[in-house]
């Protein structure tokens, strides 16, 4: 038994999925067979989730025990807010429009099944309702006055699916559950579910299908099941355990709203939300680093009325960097100050505020990988060939990189680890990449960052399966800690 139906009386339910327990909500709440039982998937199809209701209660005790209701009271209490629908109803403006188009009436409702519409028109417009208010079964209320706009979204009881939908519900409902890409555990039933969220279309990965099937096997091994989910799937983190990101992170991007809706539901999350804000805006970076007098390259931060004392500061050539840049991209070295001057006042339309650094010539830079606030590997990334960065993009586009070495703790040296790890604790205790210069002895750090690469062949030269393997303990141990009675987050 790991998928519990919830509704009010199982007798009124319409449908036949298999693998599914159908349990009356009375039952739920007061059975203790219900209430002992670890890691259930609840989906809570209750008649009303009005506040105190029998449906509001099971949502509400199902997170207590360590179950995974589907709504979440946050969803519950999103359903109730004007505010929230408002915002939403803005958000998805232009998918709306479109979708509802053809409709000749001045009200439309839409209901929506696990995430989707019987109409294919209607698809994309139920799977993003269904992503931002994750409950089984939802119509949502729209009318028209200069445009749609969405008035409402609420449950819809079990009993009142039409029965023209039925089986359209009973294929979408057994899709759902099925987990489509999950992939399972060879040896005994898994404990914990992990999602691995990337995108098969990113030009540059943090990790490539290589090392993400290395992940899964790593993952299996220590007892989760374990699916690589896609940014569709929103809807569906509170099914999970842990999440784990493998797409490249931004603040305005659907991976930290991943992260955020994890940290919400109460997974293990890496990379979590906060650490996603600190380490993608180099302007808190820079100042970080030096309020805690952390040894790093002479850096500046530029705005609109100090632009005239940057290049006396720190000297020609001088490294530009976007607050949000990433893999090298919005970086950029200027070697005349009217080169500065143009390109400060380019990346100044996009950002208040841009980050000036000294230009350190080497012929590669220090990568230490930190998981738990330890080093786990280190390697050295060496520029691209003719370039000065470990990345050259050619006008097409098409990116070249330097040399990857891997190279075992114990052969670097100790201020090395002993610096990175010092500046990746001050972002927390998540998985960071800490990459440093060193001229002489001296060991400078460039920058922290989320979401690490970790590419098969690169930087698990050294450990192998094994870097995996202890990633994928430290969620376990995590994941435990947090289902400990007694124990709280960490």
């Amino acid at each position: 038994m790991s998928v519990l139906i919830v509704i009010n009386e199982p007798k009124s339910w319409p449908l036949a999925i298999p693998d599914v327990e159908v349990v009356a909500a009375r039952a739920y709440l007061t059975e203790p067979r219900y209430s002992e039982v670890r890691g259930l998937k609840v989906f809570n199809l209750c008649r009303t989730y009005r506040y105190q209701s029998l449906g509001y209660y099971v949502s509400l005790l199902a997170a207590a025990r360590g179950h995974r209701p589907l709504p979440s009271i946050g969803t519950i209490q999103d359903l109730k807010s004007q505010t929230i629908i408002r915002h939403v109803s803005d958000e998805l403006d232009a998918l709306i429009q479109t979708s509802l188009a053809p409709i000749q009436s001045e009200r439309f409702v839409l209901s929506i099944y696990f995430g989707r519409n019987v109409a294919k028109r209607h698809e994309r417009l139920a799977r993003h309702l269904f992503n931002l208010f994750p409950a089984p079964l939802l119509r949502a209320y729209f009318k028209h006055g200069d445009t749609w706009v969405l008035q409402n979204i609420d449950p819809i009881p079990a009993s009142e699916v039409p029965p023209e939908h039925r089986p359209f519900v009973d294929q979408a409902a057994s899709e759902y559950f099925a987990g489509r890409r999950r992939i399972r555990p060879r040896r005994a039933a898994s404990r914990y579910d992990l999602a691995i969220l990337h995108n098969p279309d990113e030009p540059n990965p943090p990790s490539d299908d290589r090392a993400l099937q290395k992940f899964v096997r790593a993952a299996q091994r220590v007892g989760f099941a374990t699916e690589l989910i896609e940014r569709d799937d929103y809807g569906r983190i509170a099914e999970f355990d842990a999440l784990f990101i493998r797409e490249t992170t931004s603040v305005n991007h659907h991976t930290f709203r991943f992260a955020r809706r994890a940290e919400a539901e109460g997974l293990v999350v890496i990379d979590d939300p906060d650490s996603i804000i600190k380490c993608t805006n180099k302007v808190y970076l820079a100042e970080l680093l030096e309020h805690h007098k952390l040894p790093a390259p002479r850096t500046l931060i530029v705005h609109r009325d100090n632009l005239d004392e940057i290049v006396p500061a720190l000297g020609l050539p001088i490294i530009l960097k976007q607050p949000d840049s990433s893999f090298s991209e919005g970086v950029v070295k200027v070697e005349s100050e009217n080169l500065f001057l143009a390109t400060t006042k380019h990346l100044l339309e996009r950002s208040e505020l841009v980050i000036a650094q000294e230009f350190l010539p080497t012929d590669f830079d220090w990568r230490v990988g930190v998981l738990g606030r330890r080093a786990l590997y280190v390697c050295k990334y060496f520029m691209a060939r003719h370039h000065w960065q470990i990345v050259k993009r050619g006008l097409s586009g098409r990116a070249r990189y330097g040399q990857v070495e891997s190279i075992p703790l114990d052969q670097v040296p100790e201020a090395l680890l002993r610096t990175a790890v010092k500046a990746a604790n001050l972002i927390g205790d998540g998985l960071y990449g800490v990459d440093l210069k060193q001229v002489g002895r001296r060991f400078s750090v460039i920058e922290i960052n989320d979401n690490p690469s970790i590419e098969a062949g690169d930087e698990d030269n050294v450990l192998g399966d094994e870097l995996y393997l202890r990633i994928m303990r430290e969620f376990l141990r995590r994941v435990e800690a947090r289902k400990q009675p007694g124990r709280g987050s960490e």
